[in-house]
């Protein structure tokens, strides 16, 4: 049974993705207190979240074509989501938790039907 096609694919592509998550710190051990290092550890986090948090809202439209707030299928819960994020990051500023609350009250919110 672990010789079967499909699990060698399986552990073959799972020790691909820890190599290549391991590699820069295995890389980059002996520069951890050079300055682009220490630089990037810092800024690069919030940029890439930034950037996913743009990529995530991308379709969103907060007004509809009639200046008033949107509150279509998915509007007003992914408002609501997104101020659940925010709020919780700037309140315990633990992004793990904040996403975390933000899906799950998104979550909830669609699959609950609610919305505007």
């Amino acid at each position: 049974m672990l010789f079967d096609p499909i699990w060698q694919l399986i552990i073959v592509c799972a020790l691909a993705t820890f190599a290549t998550r391991m590699l820069p710190f295995v890389a980059l051990s002996r520069q951890a207190d050079n300055p682009l290092i220490l630089h990037l550890g810092r800024y690069l986090p919030p940029a890439v979240m930034l950037i996913l948090v743009i990529y995530a809202l991308r379709d969103f439209t907060p007004l509809a074509s009639d200046w008033r707030l949107n509150m279509g299928d998915d509007g007003l819960p992914m408002l609501i989501a997104s101020l659940i994020v925010a709020g919780m990051h700037l309140w315990r500023r633990n992004a793990l938790l904040s996403i975390m609350l933000g899906t799950g009250a998104y979550m909830l919110m669609v699959q609950l039907g609610w919305s505007g």
